[in-house]
């Protein structure tokens, strides 16, 4: 359905329909469309597949409209062939939202409280569903061609649509304001070092830098809190992975786009509707060791898998990526901690923070700012023990210096330190100039 821009509440508003037809009249005419199609159409016809499905329904709406004798102009009659579309083939009116390259997310809060994520800050839509009923059918639609099932024995559930987008769907009686759906879209576009810097995401100094760390071996981890653009950072990193190497990439949810060729993919499988089934990422990750993989990516490390992924890091298995979810740095390690902790294993605490500081070499850290912007906002390197501490060290930050027209103003700045691993890569033939560590000057204002 074509959608109209008010300039406000994040620019999407129900259509505005013509003096020729009242709102009732669309109502009984996609109902009666609707059930005259479900009736008709062939059991072989897959409703999965739109173009199998819309001849069609674009005769049998035809011939409702002439029989109905209702007068309706061309686009009238262009946005109902396309609302009823979107109803029985797709996921309604979030259809043009899922459609809308800048939007990045969407959130349905219950049938009458839609939101979108567009340039990293959260709109309110004028978009609403008829009732709880249609808000249930599109869930239905999202996760039955998945084998998965949403009811009050089991009332939450993770997806991916077909185009690659994540969805969370939570229903009553733990979702007290309604169904809820919670949809990360799927970045169609690969981001490259180059977007990046024109985004002010980082420097091209900083995009140089990393780009030795991972020709250099060195096991990263990228932290940062939700929605912050862990994944594409990941995507970018692994842009730098050398095309002759072996790289097994393993995710809760396929995101990562490798141009690679020699690249594995495997993906953790949820229980069936019988609960069984499951496979967890860190099965995978233990599989992944029998595979002979040069590199190791886990999209995200959220539980006891990342004791393996220390292991693994510890075993010879250098060069390895992950992300985590965190506030800091620091707190990456403390998540990690907790995480191996997870796993059931009985290690001492000290003996937790050695694995993890002879596995970890460099923490890149990403937030959103109050702008919507993000920015990578530390890079520290994981220098080892000192008594029980793990000792980090920022070896680049982002300085905040103001706000001006509600745009954050800040740069990139080196702390003057020389990470220790610069001797590892001496020793490899790649070479960083002494002044990329030299602490910048902040800019002057104009």
């Amino acid at each position: 359905m074509a959608l109209r821009n008010n300039g406000q509440r994040g620019g999407y508003a129900a259509p505005s329909r013509g003096s020729h037809a009242r709102v009732e009249d669309f109502e009984v005419i996609r109902e009666k469309i609707q059930r005259r199609l479900l009736s008709e159409l062939s059991p072989n016809i897959d409703t999965r597949d739109p173009e199998s499905v819309r001849p069609a329904l674009e005769r049998i709406y035809i011939e409702t409209l002439a029989e109905h004798q209702i007068p309706l102009s061309r686009m009238e009659r262009n946005e109902l062939l396309e609302e009823i579309i979107s109803d029985l083939l797709g996921l309604g009116p979030l259809e043009p939202l899922l459609r809308d390259e800048s939007v990045t997310e969407i959130l349905v809060n219950g049938p009458d409280s839609i939101y979108i994520e567009r340039g990293g800050l959260l709109h309110e839509t004028d978009l609403h569903l008829r009732d709880t009923a249609e808000l249930m059918r599109i869930i239905e639609r999202i996760v039955a061609p998945l084998g998965r099932r949403v009811d009050e024995s089991s009332p939450m559930v993770d997806a991916r649509l077909p185009d690659g987008s994540r969805v969370n769907v939570i229903i009553p009686p733990l979702a007290l304001n309604g169904p809820c759906i919670s949809i990360r879209k799927f970045a169609k576009a690969v981001f490259a070092a180059e977007d990046l810097i024109r985004l002010d995401t980082l420097t091209p100094e900083l995009a140089g830098f990393l780009q030795a760390c991972v020709r250099g071996r060195l096991n990263i981890v990228i932290s940062g809190g939700t929605s912050t653009g862990k994944t594409t950072i990941l995507n970018v990193l692994s842009n730098f992975l050398p095309a002759n190497e072996r790289i097994i990439t393993i995710e809760d949810s396929a995101e990562l786009q490798l141009n690679q060729r020699h690249v594995v993919r495997l993906e953790a499988r949820p229980p069936n509707v019988e609960g069984r089934g499951e496979v967890r990422i860190r099965q995978l990750v233990i599989n992944a060791l029998r595979m002979r993989p040069d590199r190791i990516i886990v999209g995200e490390v959220r539980g006891g898998e990342a004791l393996d992924m220390l292991q693994a890091m510890n075993t010879g298995h250098d060069g390895s990526l992950t992300t985590a979810h965190s506030n800091s740095p620091r707190d990456t390690l403390h998540r990690v901690e907790t995480m191996v902790l997870m796993a059931g294993t009985d290690m001492p605490l000290k003996a937790i923070r050695e694995q993890i500081a002879a596995a970890f070499d460099l923490v890149i850290h990403i937030d959103r700012l109050a702008d919507g912007s993000r920015k990578i906002t530390q890079i520290s390197e994981v220098q080892g023990m000192e008594g029980d501490v793990i000792v980090m060290q920022d070896v680049f930050r982002y300085v905040q210096t103001g706000i001006q027209d509600g745009r954050v103003l800040g740069y990139f700045t080196a702390t003057g330190i020389r990470p220790r691993f610069m001797d590892k890569f001496a020793a490899l033939g790649i070479e960083i100039p002494p002044k990329a560590f030299a602490p910048s000057q902040p800019p002057r204002r104009r």
